[in-house]
């Protein structure tokens, strides 16, 4: 379990990381990525999950509480080699997860502190660090959370019994394609710890006019994905097999 610990807190460091870094690259200014577009977030997001769950394989590579309790509602024994499917074990993994998430966060502030320190919205600095509506309604942004979880852990669930599996590779472009399908509406968090950690990492740094960190919001993206990934995991346990 240390082990797992430390390796879901590398992973999902990574990946926040280089997710945080391409959306700073994209929307900060005076970068040389800026107005680089909606796909080119969308794909960095994508090769920021690849690196991570290829660092992160002594833990089964979650990085994402909405997988762990997928794996959970799935009816499977262990999250990896070794490690059984408890309420305390899923704990770890969650605290690594949002321990990860927060230092890639802090990571990424440092590697565009001169790009924080220009004139820029609050709320656009905020962007890189957390996920936001494109039109704020609740309930709707909440569904469409679920939604794109439940795409997410359901066809992760799909590729674990895929014998033409490719590794880390094929979640990298499922993430893309999540992000360029059903992204719009919300900017996908998907991922309670990827939202979370860098918003309260936001909440805690010295950022140069960084304004208000949207707790308002901040439910959507971590109740939204982990209903939908119990919803995917119910739906494995009875569709994988």
């Amino acid at each position: 379990m240390t082990d797992a610990f430390w390796s879901e807190v590398i992973g999902t460091g990574l990946l926040v990381l280089l997710g945080t870094g391409v959306v700073a690259n994209v929307i900060l200014p005076k970068n040389k990525g800026f107005d680089g577009g909606w796909l080119l977030i969308n794909v960095g997001w994508g090769f920021a999950v690849m690196a991570g769950v290829y660092a992160s394989y002594k833990s089964g590579a979650y990085l994402n509480p909405a997988v762990v309790i997928g794996q959970w509602a799935s009816g499977a024994d262990e999250f990896t080699k070794g490690v059984p499917i408890t309420a305390a074990n899923g704990f770890y993994y969650v605290v690594a997860e949002m321990l990860g998430a927060a230092i890639g966060a802090g990571l990424c502030y440092l590697a565009y502190k001169r790009h924080f320190d220009e004139e820029a919205p609050g709320a656009t600095k905020l962007a890189v660090f957390s996920t936001g509506p494109a039109i704020r309604s609740y309930g709707w942004n909440f569904i469409t959370e679920v939604i794109g979880t439940f795409v997410l852990v359901f066809v992760i669930q799909c590729f674990g019994k895929n014998p033409a599996s490719l590794g880390p590779i094929p979640v990298a472009f499922l993430v893309i394609g999540i992000g360029a399908s059903l992204g719009g509406p919300t900017g996908y968090a998907i991922n309670p710890a990827r939202d979370l950690g860098p918003r309260i990492a936001h909440a805690l740094l010295p950022i140069r006019g960084k304004g208000s960190s949207d707790w308002s919001y901040s439910w959507v993206p971590v109740f939204g994905p982990l209903v939908g990934g119990v919803l995917a995991g119910l739906l494995a346990s009875a569709y994988v097999v």
